[in-house]
């Protein structure tokens, strides 16, 4: 039996939308990338705060300042958890438990997200 609207012609399945549920993974997953790359840059930011300082950079130049007012930003809770008398290690230490906790609740968040 021949069901076509009509006889003769042939017919086309219509162009299905995709469904709702992988709308809603892809933006999930655009989402989860977003978290882990703000997170990086974060820890990104903080460590090469404390390369620089352990380099000795110049503290005058814009990018070093720039770069060292954001990791005083992005460490302010975790300032002077650590009090050593080597400067270097507190640094070290004060800057670097942040970029630690950020990458890692970055990439666990992220990761939550693409499994859901």
């Amino acid at each position: 039996m021949n069901t076509d609207p009509v006889s003769g012609y042939q017919t086309y399945d219509q162009p299905t939308r995709p469904d709702r549920s992988a709308r809603n993974q892809a933006a999930t997953r655009r989402a989860a990338l977003t978290i882990s790359t703000i997170a990086d840059i974060a820890a990104g930011l903080l460590v090469l705060w404390i390369l620089l300082y352990l380099l000795d950079a110049n503290q005058g130049n814009a990018f070093v300042e720039f770069v060292h007012g954001s990791a005083d930003w992005l460490s302010g809770w975790a300032q002077d958890i650590f009090t050593m008398d080597t400067e270097g290690l507190r640094v070290v230490l004060n800057y670097g438990l942040p970029a630690v906790v950020y990458a890692a609740l970055g990439h666990g968040i992220a990761a939550r997200l693409n499994r859901a």
